[in-house]
């Protein structure tokens, strides 16, 4: 009972001795109990961990404390690209201010003669507000404004980084004069590499060139329609704006291909040398009677004082496009002048003289270009010819529309018809339509054999 009770609480029951006459476990009775084998160090020995380091790590602190959470390592990549986007900028400015101060060069020479010529110069009207009027007076308002619009940089307007702009207006015999400055894209050097690579293999792609082209919308007698009320205060009638109409060109014979190529109403001249001309100039005239009245000596002297920086200087009353409606083909007479820029104002002292006879222009033919019928006769007949073939190819587009029209009211005819139709008389109506069909096209092919 004492075991029981010992072996319930855990007790251990006292081993009893192997009884010594089983002689079979007589080996077995005798051996002492096998002992677990020590496990080794190598095994139970981890190697102990490595404390921690705080040296490395970021300490925790407010979110606006940053610049104590980063360093300059986590900005290496910005630290690159920094350099280049700052020479970006830099290069941009510089390109930008060097082409608004040529822009600003060629304005500070030329307009004096612009406001000596013109009424307005820029889209600045000298006009005093209403506020100034009232605060410093009539007078003291209108030199305000009249100083305001012949600032150089109001005169003149930004349109695109390489592209400059300005307008003149208020003369007589022009209704207004178009300025536009082309200039290098000075703030693009990679651009500006790409397009003189591509003029070396193409020649569709002329070189990039810095010039100034001018073009002057003369009157034609459409006063009263351009500006209404002109005259009408004076006390006599202004005199008539009307001169021939005719396409005739001085050209520096490097801008003649080109030229010839682009624009539509110089494909109509004919290319001739003039003697008295420098031998870097030709002639492109519709007739020889109109070359000599326009090749005066103040235009000869300009071209030879402008030198290699005239381009050309174009009189034309016809689209610089080819025309493809008969809209297209009313004349508009204008006047074109192109010449290169130069670098600095001062430059401009040899060009001034031909800018100067191109403001004039208007009122030399005005006065000169009225030529005898038998000298316009042929420059009247090429213009009849392309009319008569828009004129044709109207006519035959207008056909063509009629037909298709006359096509599809048969069709929709025919649908109607056979909406209200059985199946039966459906089949019916188009077998015999299919029997029309078959006999027209036997009749076709026995006219033609």
């Amino acid at each position: 009972m004492a075991d029981f009770v010992k072996g319930f609480f855990g007790g251990q029951k006292p081993v009893q001795a192997a009884s010594g006459g089983d002689d079979d476990f007589a080996d077995y009775a005798g051996a002492p109990d096998p002992t677990p084998a020590a496990i080794s160090s190598f095994t139970t020995s981890a190697p102990p961990s490595a404390a921690t380091s705080t040296v490395n790590q970021v300490p925790y602190t407010k979110w606006y404390r940053v610049w104590e959470r980063v360093t300059v390592n986590d900005f290496k990549l910005e630290l690159y690209i920094l350099p280049f986007l700052f020479l970006v900028i830099v290069v941009h400015l510089f390109g930008t201010r060097r082409n608004r101060k040529r822009a600003t060069n060629w304005m500070k020479a030329h307009a004096p003669t612009l406001q000596q010529e013109f009424a307005q110069v820029g889209y600045l009207r000298p006009r005093p507000s209403a506020d100034d009027v009232t605060s410093m007076g009539l007078v003291q308002a209108t030199e305000k404004a009249a100083a305001e619009a012949s600032s150089i940089e109001n005169m003149i307007r930004q349109k695109k980084a390489d592209e400059f702009t300005t307008y003149a207006t208020g003369r007589q015999n022009v209704a207004f004069v178009d300025f536009k400055l082309s200039l290098a894209k000075r703030y693009n050097p990679m651009m500006q590499l790409g397009e003189f690579a591509l003029s070396l293999f193409f020649d569709s792609m002329p070189a990039p060139q810095e010039r100034a082209e001018m073009t002057s919308y003369v009157f034609d007698g459409r006063e009263a329609q351009i500006v209404p009320g002109y005259g009408k205060g004076e006390g006599k009638k202004s005199a008539n704006s009307t001169f021939d109409g005719f396409v005739w060109a001085v050209v520096h014979k490097d801008m003649m291909k080109r030229l010839r190529e682009d624009r539509y109403d110089l494909s109509l001249t004919a290319t001739k040398d003039h003697a008295k001309l420098p031998v870097w100039c030709t002639i492109m005239s519709e007739n020889a009677e109109i070359t000599e009245a326009l090749l005066t000596p103040e235009l000869l002297k300009a071209i030879h004082d402008a030198g290699d920086n005239f381009e050309a200087l174009v009189v034309s009353d016809q689209p610089m496009d080819q025309p493809k409606k008969l809209d297209d083909t009313v004349p508009r007479k204008r006047i074109n002048l192109s010449m290169k820029l130069q670098s600095s104002a001062e430059a401009y002292q040899s060009t001034l003289p031909l800018f100067q006879y191109f403001i004039r222009l208007p009122d030399f033919l005005v006065a000169n270009a009225h030529f005898r019928p038998e000298a316009m006769r042929r420059i009247k007949a090429t213009r009849e010819e392309q009319i008569t073939k828009l004129r044709r190819l109207d006519e035959e587009e207008k056909a063509e529309e009629r037909k298709l029209q006359g096509d599809k009211a048969k069709k929709e005819k025919r649908d109607q018809l056979l909406g209200r139709m059985s199946a039966d008389e459906q089949r019916k109506y188009l077998d015999r339509e299919r029997e029309r069909d078959s006999k027209k096209k036997m009749k076709k092919t026995t006219v033609k054999a």
